[in-house]
């Protein structure tokens, strides 16, 4: 079988050529049981034989070379023979590695308040980002800031060839026509694929942001060497300015046909008025601004004039610095993350549950306490739950995983795609 060899650099010749419209592509937020998929994965780890490449797969070793003579004809796999065991004979014997120097992704994820923009290699590690402020001045408008930010970082990478790109964002995502409704920035069936892929000229996924926190559990090279088993089912909670959950079923995502679920108007109990007009739901009372407005409101942090105003971070600044109030505000929001974790996990009776965003990891003496909430509500015997390994940066990877996923799930035909949309 002959596959389009991926160049390594954009030449001059390339930036010449008319511009194609690139397509947007549903992300496949799924460990993949396709063969090219399952070796491009066991060599994301860093140099790999081919006997060992077949024992993490479970494929013959047949299956396992022509799957390694495909990708490095598409450019996706480099052999390292400078690695190959002193005496060895034959070329099956020499490792193999994911090139991780001459291509990258690019991740953005659309923060309430913030973008994030990076870039990835093909193992799924950023190699460089930067953080803009979300407009707030209509779809139209961010949707072509943040197009044209992104496209001017990716100028700075002319060494590596940009081969895709995911968003995630909250809100709901049409994944399959790249549109979504973000009632926080006030979105309505914005055209952000189409937009990116247009100024990027780029193939572009775009993703509900916690069902790709999720994925990128299941996908990425996670930090921990204790991580929880890619199999059976599991419950991702996030919180920080806006609040979700995802589901993951069997190494798969579980992305239902109308759009992910919302506990954010799940109830706490507390005296927060909420947007909807209740009280006491989930986002209304832990999200990082109503948290800062009630600090502001009890003097427990300056109300700072300017730009910015009063942030997230003087809070916990505050707690560490020693005041009494601002540790006691953080320890009754962790009480209360705890608590609902708690409810929203005896609903579903995950294997593990994985709690990730700013919420949880922002102020590392709150997480005790979200634990000892958590023990004491649910209703169930112990379940393995842990802060995800991704720490503060859950929001970058998730977008990392969105822009990485198509090649994870079947790196031979997105090089395909990528040959026929030049």
């Amino acid at each position: 079988m002959s596959l389009p060899i991926l160049e390594r650099s954009n030449s001059r010749a390339t930036a010449a050529r008319p511009r194609t419209l690139r397509p947007v592509v549903a992300p496949e937020l799924r460990i993949s049981d396709n063969p090219a998929a399952a070796v491009l994965r066991a060599a994301t780890g860093g140099p790999v034989s081919r006997d060992n490449a077949a024992k993490a797969t479970g494929l013959s070793i047949a299956t396992v070379n022509r799957q390694v003579s495909a990708l490095l004809a598409a450019g996706l796999l480099r052999e390292r023979p400078d690695l190959t065991t002193p005496g060895a004979v034959g070329r099956p014997r020499v490792p193999f590695e994911v090139d991780h120097d001459s291509f990258l992704t690019l991740g953005i994820h659309i923060g309430a308040v913030s973008t994030k923009i990076v870039a990835a290699d093909l193992r799924g590690r950023i190699i460089g980002g930067l953080a803009i402020a979300t407009p707030q001045t209509g779809q139209d408008f961010a949707t072509t800031t943040i197009a044209r930010s992104a496209k001017a970082f990716l100028r700075r990478w002319h060494r590596r060839r940009a081969l895709w790109a995911g968003v995630a964002i909250g809100g709901r995502v049409d994944a399959v026509g790249g549109t979504v409704d973000h009632p926080a920035l006030g979105w309505q069936a914005a055209h952000l694929g189409a937009v990116l892929a247009e100024v990027l000229e780029l193939p572009i996924s775009v993703a509900p942001h916690v069902e790709a926190m999720a994925a990128s559990e299941l996908l990425l090279p996670v930090p921990q060497p204790d991580r929880a088993p890619e199999r059976g089912a599991g419950l991702f909670f996030y919180v920080r300015e806006t609040a979700g959950v995802a589901v993951t079923l069997d190494g798969r995502v579980h992305t239902p046909s109308s759009g992910p679920g919302s506990i954010a108007h799940l109830p706490t109990g507390s005296d927060v008025t909420c947007s909807c007009g209740r009280r006491g739901c989930l986002e209304a009372t832990v999200g990082d601004r109503a948290l800062v407005a009630r600090a502001v409101g009890k003097g427990i942090i300056p109300a700072h004039n300017g730009t910015a105003g009063s942030t997230i971070t003087d809070l916990y600044n505050a707690a560490a610095e020693g005041s009494g109030p601002a540790h006691d505000l953080l320890v009754e929001r962790a009480t209360i993350l705890g608590n609902a974790v708690a409810l929203v996990s005896d609903m579903l009776n995950p294997d593990r549950v994985i709690l990730g965003g700013q919420a949880f990891t922002g102020y590392r003496p709150g997480v005790a306490h979200v634990a000892k909430a958590f023990r004491s509500a649910s209703a169930l015997p112990p379940t393995d739950i842990r802060i995800s390994g991704f720490g503060g940066k859950v929001q970058e990877f998730a977008a990392v995983v969105a822009s990485l996923s198509s090649l994870y799930a079947d790196p031979l035909a997105a090089v395909r795609r990528l040959a026929a949309s030049e």
